[in-house]
């Protein structure tokens, strides 16, 4: 009884210690991640993105003559909704102003 308790005892000992220990090439071992971090870009006042979105919308208008007012350009996104149809009439101004030039 007692030789079977320590070959019992042994064995435990043997599997626990080869379980423990892993070389770091195993398949277990996690993938290494890549992490993306947004950069940001440097805030314009209001001034600037509002004439940013007035010079996106003359350069749209420039290749499409036909857009409507509710197809504003993505450099307009975040500013005030009420002032949308100034912005375009704005852009449609200046485009004109390029085409006469």
């Amino acid at each position: 009884m007692r030789r079977t308790t320590t070959a019992l005892l042994a064995v435990l000992l043997a599997v626990g210690g080869v379980a423990g220990c892993s070389d770091s090439s195993g398949p277990d071992d996690p993938k290494p991640t890549a992490t993306v971090t947004k950069t940001s870009t440097p805030s314009l006042s209001a001034e600037e993105a509002r004439a940013a979105c007035v010079d996106a919308w003359a350069d749209a208008l420039l290749k499409d003559a036909d857009l409507g007012v509710d197809e504003e350009p993505a450099e307009c996104e975040g500013l005030p909704e009420g002032d949308r149809l100034d912005r375009y009439m704005e852009g449609l101004q200046k485009r004109n102003e390029i085409n006469r030039g």
